[in-house]
């Protein structure tokens, strides 16, 4: 190799490393991991007072089933300022010694269309598959007998040192008896939509922005869903209530984690559901206005995922069986007058 030789290969060297480093300092500023609060909160049980007024509910942008957008006067009411959690649940059943519809079972004369497997106590419970085949629901969820409240994954699981976890597997019954014994309501759609868009109408509950200042908001699914979950805003599955920012009404978790039940029937008006990817006796109970046995959750979960039910939104909305619990959906109160 002569000196021109030496020259051309040293400075086509040269390049190629300042390309590298160029290319890394942009792959490492693009993709750095946003952060989340250091801290969980030490919830205790307390209302937020939500002072009342109207907002336009829906989002012309979302799923079709958000879409039908409307404006809606709501008064003033109390709302938890967290999720109801296993602490708190287990005071009640302490106090009631209430058994919940998991640890029940089904009552075949109410489901006489639901096989003899699924009428033994038990409930659904996400099990990420070893390879992904479709988005179909069925390839991730299973019924486990066992699972409940106090079991959440299925029978060798439990919930030691799990306090401040939202309470799962909980069934819409098993959360109206709670609000119940509270002197609490669950509260409906329009009101929990209110007080999870806390004054704004834009597309998240803090904002446009799905990561602002790069804090991860809310605790959603990170990675391709369902198989690749990377857990990058700290948890891969459920976290305990309070570990993300509080929206501008001083509430916690009203987006991701877990799902929320409210009172509201999945009304045939707003009855769009494809997106949901219900199987079709779900849709059948929908389009045949069985509303009692199909009502409305909100807030989405950490299942949710930029790839899959990204309804980690305060307008999203999905239809969910009223005698179902699974282990990404939970529940909060309010009161309609001062507790």
């Amino acid at each position: 190799m002569n000196f021109s030789e030496k020259k051309t290969y040293l400075a086509v060297m040269v390049t190629l490393l300042i390309s590298c480093f160029i290319a890394g300092v942009y792959y490492l500023t693009s993709t750095r991991t946003p952060q989340q609060k250091a801290q969980c909160d030490t919830p205790k049980y307390e209302k937020v007072f939500i002072q009342g007024g109207s907002f336009i509910i829906g989002d012309s942008s979302g799923y079709p089933e958000e879409r039908g957008r409307q404006k809606i006067i709501i008064d003033d009411f109390y709302i938890d300022k967290y999720e109801v959690t296993n602490a708190q649940f287990s005071e009640f059943v302490k106090a009631t010694g209430y058994v919940t519809l998991a640890e029940r079972g089904l009552d075949k004369e109410l489901y006489p269309d639901i096989s003899e497997e699924l009428l033994v106590p038990g409930s659904a419970v996400f099990s990420p598959p070893e390879k992904f085949y479709s988005l179909s629901y069925m390839n991730w969820w299973q019924f486990v007998a066992g699972a409940n409240w106090r079991h959440p994954e299925g029978p060798l699981t439990d919930i030691k040192n799990k306090d401040h976890y939202p309470v799962v597997h909980i069934a819409l019954e098993d959360a109206k008896a709670y609000a119940e014994w509270k002197g609490s309501d669950l509260p409906s759609e329009a009101e929990w939509e209110y007080a999870a868009k806390a004054g704004t109408d834009a597309r998240y509950a803090w904002g446009d922005e799905a990561y602002p200042d790069d804090i991860y908001m809310a605790n959603t699914w990170q990675g391709r869903f369902p198989v690749m979950g990377t857990g990058e805003d700290g948890y891969q599955f459920i976290a305990p209530v309070g570990c993300f920012p509080e929206n501008n009404n001083g509430l916690l978790d009203m987006i991701g984690n877990v799902w929320e039940w409210t009172d509201d029937s999945y009304l045939a008006e707003r009855n769009v559901i494809e997106h949901s990817h219900p199987d079709n006796a779900l849709k059948a109970k929908v389009q045949t206005n069985g509303v009692a046995e199909v009502h409305v959750i909100k807030g989405g979960s950490y299942l949710c995922a930029q790839n899959y039910c990204l309804r980690y939104r305060p307008a999203a909305r999905q239809p969910q069986e009223t005698g179902l619990g699974t282990n990404h959906l939970g529940f909060r109160t309010i009161k309609r007058k001062s507790p």
